[in-house]
């Protein structure tokens, strides 16, 4: 692996690709072509940047890239207007450097040690579970099913849309994905405002010891989800929150 724990390592920006309007795709070239990243299943690195006062900035990103991916890494950043590390993606041209450290992470994963995630996710909690779910899906010796359960406010908000819908195409008895909006168009199957005991229910595994939930989201919705589940007899074992 190119990443080293107690050091930043400095790896350049060779593709931005806008998404949205405040949201888009950053491509790190590694060392050389056959490199791997060398980041463990659900861990994610620190990168370093600075503010717009010029101000030092360390945050955590998990990318949506594996190790199987050589020669390069990937992360898909949502910028929000007082974002101070946001500041510095907005910032970032193809050519710059970005300093990054790692991996980190508590999240360990062995193929068959759950029979079946549950994901809870809102925002840009969505890139653990992506990598987590994708690792999983494109491993033809793992089993393991996958329920994704992602609450955005909009549309719009919806990170790796398409990335999902296509792992649940290509994978549609091992990975089910339920989508949560806030603010929904007037035409929409999923669900509607904030992820609830029911949506919980109906769509993630039952309480059981070979079952995992898994939860990513802003502290208020990480939070609320503790509590669903406490009151739906999940256990604290049964729980891991990124």
């Amino acid at each position: 692996g190119c990443l080293d724990p107690e050091n930043f390592k400095k790896f350049k920006l060779v593709e931005k690709t806008q998404i949205s309007h405040n949201v888009a795709k950053f491509r790190f070239a590694l060392p050389t072509p056959t490199s791997v990243l060398g980041l463990p299943i659900g861990q994610h690195i620190s990168c370093r940047g600075q503010d717009a006062t010029g101000e030092e900035v360390i945050k955590p990103y998990t990318p949506t890239t594996l190790d199987s991916d050589l020669g390069n890494f990937q992360l898909v950043i949502k910028m929000y207007p007082q974002g101070r590390m946001s500041h510095h993606f907005r910032e970032m041209k193809v050519g710059d450097y970005m300093s990054v450290k790692g991996p980190k992470g508590r999240f360990k994963y062995q193929v068959g040690q759950v029979r079946a995630f549950g994901m809870l996710a809102g925002g840009s909690g969505i890139t653990p579970m992506f990598q987590v779910a994708r690792a999983i899906l494109e491993n033809p010796n793992d089993k393991t099913k996958v329920h994704l359960v992602y609450a955005n406010v909009t549309p719009e908000d919806i990170l790796l849309k398409e990335e999902l819908d296509s792992l649940a195409e290509e994978y549609p008895d091992r990975f089910k994905i339920f989508y949560v909006l806030n603010q929904p168009p007037e035409v929409w199957n999923g669900g509607v405002g904030f992820v609830s005991q029911d949506m919980i229910k109906t769509h993630c595994p039952a309480p059981a010891e070979d079952i995992q939930i898994l939860r990513c989201g802003p502290p208020p919705m990480n939070k609320a989800m503790a509590a669903h589940l406490e009151e739906l007899g999940y256990t604290k074992e049964m729980q891991f929150q990124f």
